[in-house]
Formats: structure tokens, sequence, C-alpha cells
């Protein structure tokens, strides 16, 4: 990354960032979409289970993550004030904290999984493929969360074409083993929805060893030393990435958390309405990646622009982040009106579980606009560091106004489960509105502390 002088610069800069994050999560998200869709083609049931299973898994994979990408402004801060050496440590405090939250992840999950399906009271089938397919997903925990601290470290450094590269290899891998394991190709034995979890696992080994190799050997990350040197773990510094990482883990969580809620009270549904739903929310979250790919640009564009005291181009890069997220949603908004049918007809065979699919997806295009607002401004925010506003606003909008708004349209009116998408759209508007009139005083804030420090 390199200081920016004009608007035409800072929009070169700025889509240099964002493209490869954009393709890698794009891509990271077709993982989940091809779990889903070829678990759909080999039977509704499978559908479901995978559908619930990831429900369960999506919520934790994210929010933990993002407790892990506080690497990122902290690393982005420390190039920005020209202190590369220190970076090396840092991602090292990383890998020791992910170690940790694989290893309580994996021990909470053999306590509690089990008492969660049963509570739900599922159908046996659909029981038996959730709590398989989660059993053999968690084989690739520890290497998913090791990979989100190396790429966060990879993309604050600005080189986000190793991260989509990265990926871009792995996607073919978990298609191809999918293929083999789903529906028994090859003299491979045909596992349904579980076959999805396995397949995942191995992939998220595969990424995790390839961007070893990548700042191990490949510049600039090997003059950085990464890995070179061994650092034992610090309570200190752990403490410093918790600290911002916390935050950002648990407003991913609440928001990514609400949608698996909704799937899982719709769990008084028939197996076709959870599968449309499932399917329908699966898709969205394929759009999401739009707005959430200018999130993390604007984290590390922001980050390195603040860590420099240029206030100014952090702001302006934040109007622009902003900006083409809302364009972008008002485009993927005609993509879902006008072809829905033919998104629907990629998950499912059969007419009634279509039809489902592209109700749920009319719902869907409203609050899709309001994450290409929230999810963009929460990337300014973290940008400057300031991140405990926003888990607040996150858990309020989502879980204290839109979860009980969704639930009581789909409980006491005859909305049925449209109401619970009613729900999310309201929640997510008014967390839209709050993070902006944050975003403004945070802005405002530094804008003051800079005129004193003259």
């Amino acid at each position: 990354m390199k200081q920016t002088y004009s608007t035409k610069q800072k929009a070169g800069q700025f889509l240099h960032i964002l493209f490869p994050i954009l393709v890698t999560q794009v891509a990271l998200s077709a993982i989940t979409f091809f779990d889903t869709n070829m678990s759909g083609k080999h039977g509704t049931a499978d559908l479901a289970g995978v559908a619930i299973g990831t429900s369960l898994w999506i919520p934790i994979q994210t929010g933990l993550s993002g407790i892990l990408m506080g690497i990122t402004p902290i690393v982005s801060n420390l190039i920005g004030s020209r202190r590369d050496k220190d970076i090396a440590y840092q991602v090292t405090q990383g890998i020791w904290l992910s170690l940790i939250v694989s290893l309580l992840v994996l021990l909470s999950g053999s306590f509690a999984l089990s008492p969660v399906l049963e509570f739900m009271n599922l159908e046996t089938q659909v029981h038996d493929i959730a709590f398989q397919f989660l059993c053999a997903i968690s084989f690739g925990i520890i290497p998913l969360f090791g990979y989100t601290v190396v790429r966060s470290c990879i993309d604050a450094l600005g080189q986000t074409r190793v991260s989509m590269l990265i990926t871009l290899i792995a996607l073919p891998v978990n298609v191809g083993l999918n293929y083999l394991l789903i529906f028994g190709k090859f003299g491979f034995p045909s596992l349904g929805g579980v076959g999805a979890g396995v397949a995942s696992a191995i992939t998220y080994w595969v990424i995790f060893i390839i961007a070893l190799v990548f700042v191990y050997r490949a510049e600039p990350f090997k003059s950085l030393r990464l890995f070179r040197n061994f650092y034992s773990l610090s309570v200190n510094s752990i403490k410093e990435l918790l600290k911002i990482g916390v935050p950002i883990g648990f407003s991913i969580f609440f928001e990514t958390a609400v949608f698996s809620a909704v799937t899982l009270l719709m769990s008084r549904f028939d197996t076709v309405t959870i599968a449309a739903h499932q399917a329908a929310i699966n898709f969205a979250s394929t759009l999401y990646m739009i707005p959430l790919s200018i999130c993390m640009s604007l984290t590390i564009l922001v980050g390195f622009e603040n860590g420099s005291g240029r206030l100014k181009d952090a702001r302006q890069y934040g109007i622009m982040g902003i900006g083409s997220a809302a364009v972008l949603s008002l485009l993927t908004a005609l993509v879902l009106l006008f072809a829905g049918s033919s998104v629907a007809g990629l998950y499912s065979d059969e007419p009634e579980v279509i039809s489902l699919i592209q109700h749920f997806l009319i719902y869907a295009i409203f609050f899709q606009i309001s994450d290409a607002i929230a999810t963009p401004t929460q990337g300014v925010l973290r940008g400057y560091k300031d991140v405990n506003p926003a888990f607040i606003i996150c858990f309020v909008a989502y879980w204290v106004i839109g979860l009980p708004t969704g639930y009581v349209l789909a409980t006491y009116t005859d909305m049925g489960a449209y109401g619970y998408w009613v729900g999310l759209i309201t929640g997510l508007a008014i967390g839209a509105i709050l993070l902006l009139a944050r975003l403004v005083k945070v802005q405002r804030k530094f804008a003051a502390a800079a005129q004193i420090q003259r």
C-alpha cells in the first residue's frame, strides 16, 4: 500500500485491494454454496440436514474468525507507523490465539452438540445428517482458524491477490471432493450431506498449508521473517488482540447468528420450508460477500491512513466504500427481482421447494440493501479501532429488535415463516442507521483531536 493524492489514485488502490478480497470471499462462500447445492441434489433430507448443521456452525465460525481478524487493524497500523519488525511477533500471537479458540470449540462442541440437536426435535434422518456433518467438519477447525490469522496478515499487508489465489486453488478441491463423497463416485462411499462436511474439513487443511508455504517463502512476507522465530505465548499480547478482536467477533456473531436463530426457530415448520428458507439464505449470503469484502478492504485502507495520521484520506476511503456498496446492492436487488426463479432452480428440482425459495428471495432484496450500508460502515469503524459501540449496536438491532419482531409476526399473524424475514429486515435497517450515526461521531472526534494537536 502507498499514500494517494487524488480521488483517481484512491479509487485505483481501493479496487486493487477490494477485487481480490471479493473473489476470495465469493470463493469461500461458494464452498458453503456447493455444500448446500450438491447436498440438495442428493435429497431434500440431506439439504435440510446440511442447512441445520450450517446454521449451527456458520455463526460460530464467523464470530470466532472475527475475533482472530483483530490482527488486521493491528498489522495495518504497524505498517502505517513503519513498525514492520513487530509484525512477525503479533502474527505468532494470533496463531496461539487461534489454537486456543479451536480447542475450546472442539471441547464445548463435544458436550453441547447432541443436546442442541435433540432440543430442535428434528426428523430422525435430518437430525442424523446434521450431527454427522458437524462431526466431519470439526476435523478442519484448527487449520481453518489458523488460516484466518495468516490470511488477515496477508490482506493487511495489501497482498490480497495472494489470498485470492489460495482460495481459487481450494475451491475446485472442495467441489471435486463433494462430487466424490456426496454421490459416491469412482469407488468412494456415497455419504450424502455428510460428505460435504468431510470435503470442507479437507479443504480447510489444504488452504492452511498453502498459506503457510506462501508466507514462509514468498516476498514481501519472507522479509518480515514470519514463523522463522519461535515466540512463546504472551498474555499481554493476547489481551491486546482480544481487546480489538472480541467486539469485532461479537458484532459478526450477532449478525450471522440471528439468521441461524431464525433457521432453528423455523424447525417447527416442515422439511420443505426449512430447505427453501436455507437455500434463499445461502444465496443471500453469497451476495453478502460484496459488502463484506468492501468492509474488509475499508478496515485495511482506513487503518493504514489512520496509522499514518492522514484523517482526510481515511474519511474519503470511507465515503467511497460505503457509496460503492450501496450502488452494488441496488444492482443485486435487480438480479433477485428478475431472476429469482432461475436462482431457485439452482437449489432444487422440486417445484414446491423452488416456489418457496423464490418467495423468500423477494424479502432478501430488502435486507441485503441494509447490509450494504451497515457492513462497510463497520469496516471503517474497525480501521479507527472503534469496535465496542458497533458490537452493542448490532446486539440491540438484531437480537433486541429484529428477532423478537420476527417471532411475533411469525407466531401471532398469518405471515408464518415470512414473518421472520420481516423481522430481519427491520433489525438490519435500524442497525445500518445507528452504525452510520456512530461513524459520523467518531470521525468528528478524530478531527477535533487532530485540531488540538496542531
